[in-house]
């Protein structure tokens, strides 16, 4: 890219000059910006129609749909960002996985992980895996203008607890059984699920995701300790994987309030904080190197309209205080939800939270 001729006219606004990704950057913005976990379908009625009869993996690999689910909320909500739709298993699936995404279950891997002969069905994701990844941004990009888009992937703990386990699990009683009985295979697992997670982002970043964020669905099973020992250092290495990009990257877990430091220092600018912890105790434990991300509890969403008023304001006053903020959920919204009641919680953040 060439640079500007000195008497070149001021840029128009981008997604770099967002709220969203100044507020990532802990820089000063013009409001606080609003995003939904889950947003891109779920709950919205225009999402069930476009997807009727098309399995989710299926719908996961279309760029035409990929783009349609993806636009649907920012047209809807007025939200201040756009989150790629997608699936944590996609590219484990694009790498060769043999598994699907059941309604009302969830993924389900047909031979579970659980030898070191396993390691061999998990080769290295390469962008040639996924050109229908880089299709769809490159169209979301171009329809979202100066709206951001943010860039998704699985981290290494869930994608190694879905493979181990062989679908969701309440206990992970084989993930922990593998990392605590055999930790080199652990590793040697985990570090092949870095490199596929890293990928993934760097595609969407490579192709013009202004943020992305890794999720960690399920590392809220662990203590400190094994967190620290068997899942960061991997969960660094794919965070580092679009660090040379100039790309936010927010870090997000569930159950995950005694987890925050350690995963702040995995690399990411901005860490995600679910609706178990205050977002003044998630500041207090990360300090003022990172922004935050959260929380609405996506329960309250049912509740009566004063009541959701009243914690929104708590959560838009709590975040102001930190160094950086970005509203959302402390999780995805549910399915059954009443979208208007996430159009105006989006509008209710913007009109309270003008500086």
């Amino acid at each position: 890219m060439t640079s500007a001729a000195p008497d070149a006219p001021a840029a128009t606004a981008c997604p770099a000059t967002s709220d969203l990704v100044h507020a990532a950057r802990r820089e000063p913005v013009g409001r606080t910006p609003v995003w939904f976990m889950r947003q891109a379908g779920r709950s919205l009625p225009e999402y069930r129609a476009v997807r009727e009869g098309i399995p989710m993996l299926e719908s996961c690999r279309r760029p035409d749909l990929v783009t349609e689910i993806t636009l649907q909320p920012v047209r809807r909500h007025g939200v201040d960002a756009a989150i790629f739709f997608s699936d944590i298993v996609v590219p484990l699936a694009a790498v060769g996985v043999d598994l699907d995404i059941v309604p009302g279950t969830g993924p389900v891997v047909a031979r579970p992980f659980r030898t070191r002969a396993d390691l061999d069905r998990l080769p290295e994701l390469t962008p040639d895996h996924v050109p229908d990844i880089t299709e769809a941004v490159r169209l979301l990009v171009a329809e979202l203008g100066e709206t951001p888009l943010i860039g998704f992937s699985g981290a290494p703990f869930t994608l190694a607890s879905y493979l181990v386990e062989g679908g969701p699990s309440r206990n992970h009683e084989h993930t922990k059984s593998l990392m605590h009985g055999d930790p080199q295979l652990w590793n040697d697992l985990c570090e092949r699920l870095a490199q596929i997670s890293g990928m993934f982002l760097r595609v969407q970043a490579s192709a013009g995701a202004s943020v992305v964020q890794l999720f960690d669905s399920w590392v809220g099973a662990l203590p400190v300790s094994d967190y620290v020992r068997f899942v960061q250092p991997h969960s660094a290495v794919a965070l580092a994987a679009v660090a040379d990009l100039g790309v936010p990257r927010i870090h997000f877990g569930v159950g995950t309030g005694e987890l925050l430091p350690a995963m702040g220092a995995a690399g990411a600018e901005v860490v995600g904080v679910d609706f178990r912890v205050s977002l003044t105790d998630a500041v207090a434990r990360l300090g003022p190197a990172y922004a935050v991300q959260g929380n609405l509890d996506p329960a309250l969403l049912f509740a009566p309209w004063d009541v959701i008023e009243a914690r929104v304001r708590e959560i838009v006053a709590e975040g102001i205080a930190a160094p950086g903020h970005i509203f959302n959920l402390g999780h995805g919204v549910l399915p059954e939800v009443d979208p208007d009641v996430l159009t105006r919680i989006t509008a209710l953040v913007h009109e309270i939270s003008v500086r």
